[in-house]
């Protein structure tokens, strides 16, 4: 890449688009005019009030998000949210129930087994995580006070191809990893969730969507800082918000609207991904981790029979200018995050490397 840039398939924290980046380096040290960097000013100043006022408009905008919808910018990462979840939601009930598809829907679903009656409405460890359950596998209580999943698995590369049907009962989705990456009806959620290092800004920010008449209900025991309705009373500014990272998000946001908003970058990334599967599907070495029908378009996982194999290529592709390839340890092979920021220049030339590669092992 330009400027001594390599390309970065990171899981995340994920690279970011270079226009986004070279703006922000623009204004690291003067915000226009103001003579202090955003990461010096006051949160309650008029001027990092419009920075959030304009990029939650912006974020609104882009997922078209209902006006009985609340949008926060909340700190302490997607897994503070896995608290979070239950001790505001659960209330109604004492019931939730959980799709275990990966590695973070799991790790949500032990979170909220401290605080009810959670069960597992379906799951696809039987075969390792390599598909989504459809939707006549799925068994939701009606009593539950909602139904949790997480739409992209990182990890094993699957993702949700379809909205589950759930009745009356709200669904809470995390999105951290696909998030602005194609169009979503938010109406059918209660509650939408994302760390934005993968798909929307640095590591720091994480963004709530949750339908107001949701909020309010929480338990006793709920710490204040994990309540949602006093965040909306304080339209997320209880604290300090993490103040540089919503400039970032807003910057993204602008980006986004560049390439067509989430419409247009739905037909890119997708793109993309079928693009890379096409090569390791006809290649000889390589084999796709996900199955067919549940493949995620954001991160591609692959291997060869060979652990030696996969090592080497591991190297080689790091010689070659790319970073971040291995795959999760808990998986081996190899991983290629591809999220919005990664330029369709990269994947073909991953894809080019891939085959050189494939000829000559």
């Amino acid at each position: 890449m330009a400027n001594g840039r390599i390309y970065n398939f990171s899981a995340g924290p994920s690279m970011l688009p270079l226009e986004v980046l070279e703006r922000a380096g623009k204004e690291i040290t003067n915000y226009q005019g103001s003579g202090m960097s955003v990461m010096e000013m006051s949160h309650r100043s008029k001027v990092f009030q419009k920075i959030f006022d304009d990029t939650k408009a912006k974020f609104k905008k882009l997922m078209a998000v209902p006006d009985d919808y609340e949008v926060l910018f909340l700190q302490g990462g997607a897994s503070t949210q896995f608290s979070a979840i239950p001790l505001n939601l659960i209330g109604s009930t004492g019931k939730a129930d959980y799709a275990v598809t990966g590695n973070f829907s799991n790790l949500a679903y032990q979170e909220a087994k401290k605080y009810g009656d959670i069960a597992v409405a379906c799951t696809s460890e039987d075969q390792d995580f390599s598909y989504i359950p459809t939707q006549d596998k799925i068994v939701v209580r009606p009593d539950a006070s909602y139904f949790y999943y997480c739409a992209n698995n990182t990890i094993y590369g699957t993702e949700w191809q379809y909205i589950p049907e759930t009745g009356n009962v709200p669904i809470v989705c995390d999105m951290s990893s696909d998030i602005c990456s194609r169009q979503v009806d938010v109406s059918r959620y209660g509650v939408i969730y994302a760390g934005a290092q993968k798909n929307l800004a640095p590591a720091g920010v994480t963004i709530v969507i949750v339908k107001k008449e949701l909020a309010g209900h929480e338990l006793p025991i709920t710490p204040k800082m994990l309540g949602w309705q006093i965040e909306i009373e304080k339209d997320s500014m209880y604290n300090t918000p993490p103040c540089w990272c919503i400039y970032m998000l807003g910057l993204v946001c602008d980006w986004l609207e560049s390439q067509g908003g989430v419409a247009g970058m739905e037909t890119i990334k997708h793109g993309k991904a079928q693009m890379l599967y096409d090569v390791i599907d006809n290649s000889r070495l390589f084999h796709c981790a996900a199955q067919p029908g549940s493949r995620s378009d954001m991160n591609v996982t692959f291997r060869t029979d060979s652990a030696e194999l996969d090592a080497k290529f591991v190297a080689e592709s790091t010689e070659q200018g790319f970073s971040n390839l291995k795959g999760h340890r808990k998986v081996g092979g190899m991983r290629a995050s591809i999220y919005n920021a990664m330029p369709i220049e990269g994947v073909e030339k991953l894809c080019e490397f891939i085959k050189h590669f494939d000829q000559n092992n």
